[in-house]
């Protein structure tokens, strides 16, 4: 019996839009995000879904709302959803972090299994604490089909894991757009098979995130970009 989980990644945030550092942050929706939301809403509009599960950050529920336009199901809110904490580095921009926090900065691009802040998580409690959420949601819906709205450091730690990878690889693991696709099955052992990764067809350039920036390019983590 296999359990098929449909990751989503939120719409674009202000913290997304203005390149601010937004973790934990309660960031509002951005106009563009309003927009993706609309055409993920339509992708999702005859896909077969049992129950959808949300972060607890409005991005995220959102974006569950999103997916459910057309199924009219119950959100149910799983914490182990959210995205990094980010300690002193929330509120943040970006392009101002290698200058306050040099190695953090430094980890969280070339060697982000290393990367912590004072405050916050580590990105091994937060590789451990998505994988906990999935088998919880998986093992709560054998043979079902669930979706869940979660983030992107979230997701590349989720889907590093699906890929049978250690964290010490999480940089071989793509960043995914927002309202990207990606989707798993679930054997009844929870071994994992990717089935769609990091889709997000449903955008044109122009309502894309990703076609306006560039941080998120393989080719730019040494450099230290977070433009």
């Amino acid at each position: 019996m296999t359990t098929k989980l449909i990751i989503v990644r939120h719409c674009e945030a202000a913290g997304n839009k203005d390149r601010t550092f937004q973790g934990h942050t309660d960031s509002e929706i951005s106009d563009k995000g309003k927009i993706q939301l609309d055409l993920l809403s339509v992708r999702c509009r005859n896909m077969h879904i049992d129950a959808l599960y949300s972060s607890p950050l409005k991005r995220a529920y959102a974006t569950a709302e999103a997916v459910n336009r057309f199924h009219h199901l119950p959100i149910q809110i799983e914490p182990g959803l959210i995205e990094i904490n980010g300690g002193e580095w929330e509120g943040e921009k970006w392009a101002q972090l290698p200058d306050l926090y040099p190695e953090q900065a430094h980890n969280w691009n070339c060697a982000p299994w290393d990367f912590k802040t004072e405050k916050g998580e580590s990105m091994r409690q937060v590789y451990d604490r998505v994988w906990d959420a999935v088998c919880r949601i998986v093992k709560a819906n054998p043979g079902k089909t669930v979706c869940i709205a979660s983030h992107g450091c979230a997701i590349r730690n989720l889907l590093c894991r699906c890929m049978n990878k250690p964290i010490e690889e999480l940089n071989t693991v793509d960043w995914v757009d927002n309202t990207g696709i990606s989707i798993v099955d679930f054997d009844e052992n929870m071994n994992p098979h990717i089935e769609l990764l990091n889709d997000a067809s449903h955008l044109s350039e122009e309502t894309s995130t990703f076609a306006t920036q560039s941080w998120w390019k393989p080719e730019n983590r040494v450099s230290g970009r977070f433009d």
